[in-house]
């Protein structure tokens, strides 16, 4: 099963058994152990790899627990800290945790109330437990953007330099993403200034201040409407059948004239429309080849009628194509001719599927 298939299923679990979860221990049973075994993929019945109340003396603490520990061999993978699901997730309420994770060898843990699982690494300071998550599942209102990053997580891909990779520019963009949604909502006089400082002369006395902070607000909120509105049109032409034919597979991928952003074509740039499964796909592309190179020489650039993936934003370099546009999803992966080798998919996870071919094309372009 894949994870997606996997989480889709445990949150509707947990949307079913929610109301009558009235424990910790019922949240373990329900939806964590669950969590464990059909999404990270570890054996819950064997305690070489899932311990149940890891206990551990730390100095003066004696006996103290923390709920789980999954290990691989003698190495920790994760240490899992669990609350009653409905509780608020704080790791102010979770030292047993912080603790265990800056004295043991792991590199990553795991806070949870069953519904929201955050994902915790040592990016600030070596041994030391992050303050804050660097991955957050929602089964409450999952975001599938995260599936590329959750699968590194899993038993079967676990590799801690990759997840390692990845978490700092996922924390950031969590928190960055936290940020702008708490300017829109309320804007600061910080950000009501320098806006206005970008479209007019005016002083910024106390009275323009009020009055430029109703206009950003009323902006804001514009926009989000105008950004949600164009999504639903985009989705409503990618529901229409699409009459472009199938690329042919012995086409010169460099000589190939779709407009891709970033070229002189502002015309057929207006008509480019970037979907959240090319999105998707992007991460889970950029994920596994960033085993082999940097993840930021990883770069997207999309076109009319497919969306290019090239490495160090040369387009004389391509890794791979996605073309999401047709019934039946495809990605082709560059060959040392630089020839597409097209393969169809069944949703976007299909990728994975390629992950040695796409690693390969990425070594041969450095």
């Amino acid at each position: 099963m894949s994870v997606n298939q996997a989480i889709e299923d445990l949150a509707s679990r947990v949307r079913e058994l929610k109301s009558v979860i009235e424990t910790e221990e019922a949240t373990k049973t329900a939806f964590i152990i669950p969590f464990i075994s059909s999404v990270l993929g570890y054996d819950v019945t064997d305690p070489r790899e899932v311990i149940p109340e890891y206990t551990a003396d730390i100095g003066v603490k004696k006996g103290e627990k923390v709920d789980f520990a999954i290990k691989s061999g003698e190495d920790f993978r994760f240490l899992i800290e669990c609350k009653k699901v409905g509780e608020p997730l704080n790791l102010d309420h979770a030292n047993q945790l912080v603790r265990y994770f800056n004295v043991t060898d792991t590199e990553f843990a795991i806070l949870t109330n069953g519904e929201v699982y955050q994902f915790y690494a040592q990016l600030d300071a070596m041994n030391r437990m992050d303050e804050k998550p660097f991955m957050t599942i929602d089964l409450g209102n999952i975001d599938p953007r995260v599936f590329p990053y959750l699968e590194l997580c899993t038993k079967a891909e676990f590799d801690s330099d990759t997840i390692a990779a990845n978490a700092e520019e996922l924390k950031y963009i969590s928190e960055i993403k936290k940020l702008i949604a708490s300017l829109f909502k309320e804007p600061t006089d910080e950000w009501v200034r320098w806006l206005a400082n970008k479209v007019t002369s005016k002083r910024m006395t106390a009275q323009n201040l009020e009055t430029f902070t109703g206009i950003v607000s009323t902006a804001s909120s514009q926009f989000l409407r105008d950004e949600a509105n164009r999504r639903l049109r985009s989705a409503q032409e990618l529901e229409e059948p699409n009459s472009n034919p199938a690329p042919a597979e012995n086409q010169d991928p460099i000589a190939r004239k779709e407009p891709i952003l970033g070229e002189e074509n502002d015309s057929a740039i207006g008509e480019i429309v970037t979907t959240d499964e090319e999105i998707e796909g992007f991460s889970i592309i950029r994920a596994i080849c960033c085993s082999e190179v940097s993840p930021k020489d990883v770069v997207m650039r999309d076109a009319k009628s497919y969306c290019a993936i090239l490495y160090q934003d040369n387009n004389r370099k391509p890794i791979a194509r996605l073309y999401f546009d047709r019934k039946t999803p495809r990605i082709s992966v560059f060959d040392e001719n630089k020839q597409e080798v097209f393969h169809d998919i069944e949703d976007v996870t299909g990728i994975y599927a390629f992950a040695d071919e796409l690693r390969a094309r990425v070594r041969s372009l450095q």
